[in-house]
Formats: C-alpha cells, structure tokens, sequence
C-alpha cells in the first residue's frame, strides 16, 4: 500500500469500479508504482448478488366433482413432454456462441417455421470468439420449430431447430 494516500488514489480507485461496470467485468487488479519501495495494489471485486426466493406456499384445493363428459375431453389433449434434443430432426449447436437468425441486422431470416430446406443450407449463424460460423441444415426438409431466440447465447448440443 502507498505510504501516502492521496485524493489522486481515490480518483484511481473510482475510476476503476467504472471500469469495472462498465465493462462488465467481475474483477480488475492493477499495481501502481510510485517509486522504490512505494506502490498502490488495488483489486477491485464486484460479487454477484444472490437473490434468494422463498418458496412458494402451497396451496391444496378441496376436490371438486367432475362430470363424466369432461374426462374424455382431458384426455385427449396432446402431451408436449417431449425433449427437443432428442427428436430425430433436431439441429444442434456445435458449439457454445451467440446464435443470429440472420444475416446481419435488420435482414430477413435466413429460414422461417414452415420454410422448405435444402441440405446444407445455411439456416443460422454462431458467433464464437468473433468468427460467424454458417450452421447448415444436416438434411433437406421443412422447418417445423425454431428454438433459439435471435442475438441470444446457445451452448454446445443445444436444439436450434427441428427439420423434418
């Protein structure tokens, strides 16, 4: 630490944390040097905030009497349990990144729900480590889903989409 703390240390300091916000950063560690034997180690630490959510209180309703028509009716109604990733025409992501829809801002999507592919298609970008990288179709089909939102993050064996 310096043997002399200045209102120019303080300054420093602030200027830091503004770094540090601004950029996004969790933490920076800088060492300033003012002379021999005489230096500033700063390390400056944002920690996550924990928000800690109570549970939600159970609520038990009294049974209530259904009539015999209302349960066909129930029954009938389609169960969507089903995992994306394991349908057979699920395109995953290759890699973790950031996933665009289209080419660039303000385009139009390179396919939409319902389009018809051909294989080898490009039908979405992956941004990772500033690379696009083109996401082609793995077989020709039609587009029946589209998981992913434009301009969000995907991680590697995600489900983008489901071709059939």
């Amino acid at each position: 630490m310096s043997k002399n703390t200045s209102e120019a240390d303080v300054a420093f300091i602030s200027a830091l944390a503004e770094l540090l916000n601004k950029n996004e950063l969790t933490e920076l560690s800088v060492k300033r040097e003012y002379g021999e034997d005489d230096s500033l180690d700063v390390r400056v630490v944002k920690q996550a905030t924990v928000v800690q959510m109570a549970p939600a209180p159970v609520v038990h309703a009294a049974p209530v009497a259904h009539a015999p028509a209302a349960a066909p009716a129930a029954a009938a109604a389609p169960v969507a349990h089903e995992d994306p990733a394991q349908h057979p025409g699920a395109v995953t992501s290759p890699m973790v990144g950031t996933c665009y829809l289209s080419p660039e801002p303000g385009a139009s999507a390179f396919v939409t729900v319902g389009a018809t592919v051909t294989e080898g298609q490009t039908v979405l970008i992956i941004e990772a480590m500033k690379t696009m990288n083109h996401i082609p179709a793995p077989k020709s089909g039609t587009v029946k889903r589209i998981l992913v939102t434009d301009g969000h993050p995907v991680e590697y064996g995600a489900p983008l989409m489901i071709i059939e």
